[in-house]
């Protein structure tokens, strides 16, 4: 399971001219070419470092069985991908969605505000899988907004969280870059909700849109001592066991 792959410098792809965005700040750990595992890939939104249509088109012909679950906002950069309809699926609020080896349920998320459409549905997305044994939560792109906690509440207690605490400011706002939760805040969350341990998340892609490793670290720390946070460097193997 791929949950918002970027294995490309899509920004640079996109917009060749520099002064259109950010390139990448890490190298890929791998190519979209070998991905040749992939049984499902999942995005959180359509921003394109979340649906990167070249990482995707590079999925969808390695991995030929793959479903690619994506949101109705996503659905043009799915086209770019020339993904075929009948590997697609739309997530919808309250459903679960059978992956096989775990259920995808999703949580309505706030980048910064929740945004709904009646043709496309929820903007943002959290991602709630459930193997059974672990339970593993990644936020997208998200703040804590009204009924966020309430919702997670609904599903089984999660384990581990990825959690996007790459914070926001008024300057990155200045610059048309979204924010995320504050450290402190993907602390609170985790803590209040009783997760054992979070991933700190997207705060390496772009050099302009990330916080200090002490920033981060400290300000979890701050609020939660005794959470375990990890710090996943890319092409990293992560085992967690319950």
């Amino acid at each position: 399971i791929y949950i918002d792959p970027c294995l490309t410098d899509v920004v640079a792809l996109k917009w060749p001219d520099p002064a259109r965005g950010p390139t990448r700040a890490i190298e890929t750990p791998l190519l979209p070419s070998d991905v040749t595992n992939a049984s499902v890939v999942i995005c959180s939104h359509e921003h394109i470092d979340h649906t990167d249509c070249f990482t995707l088109a590079g999925i969808a012909i390695a991995s030929p069985n793959a479903r690619f679950i994506a949101t109705g906002w996503a659905q043009p950069e799915l086209d770019l991908a020339n993904i075929d309809q009948s590997r697609r699926i739309i997530p919808q609020l309250g459903q679960t969605i059978d992956l096989g080896v775990a259920k995808l349920n999703v949580v309505a998320a706030a980048h910064y505000q929740r945004e709904h459409d009646p043709v496309k549905g929820e903007r943002w997305l959290s991602l709630h899988l459930d193997w059974g044994t672990v339970n593993f939560f990644h936020g997208g792109d998200t703040i804590i907004h009204p009924g966020y906690m309430d919702a997670i509440r609904q599903l089984p207690p999660v384990d581990i969280a990825m959690l996007a605490c790459n914070g926001r400011d008024a300057i990155r706002d200045n610059n048309d870059l979204v924010g995320n939760l504050l450290p402190s805040e993907a602390a609170w969350l985790a803590q209040t909700l009783g997760w054992d341990t979070v991933i700190a998340g997207h705060n390496d892609l772009f050099a302009g849109n990330r916080l200090p490793a002490e920033e981060v670290f400290g300000g979890m720390r701050r609020i939660a001592p005794r959470l375990r946070v990890h710090d996943l460097q890319p092409g990293e193997m992560y085992l967690y066991l319950r």
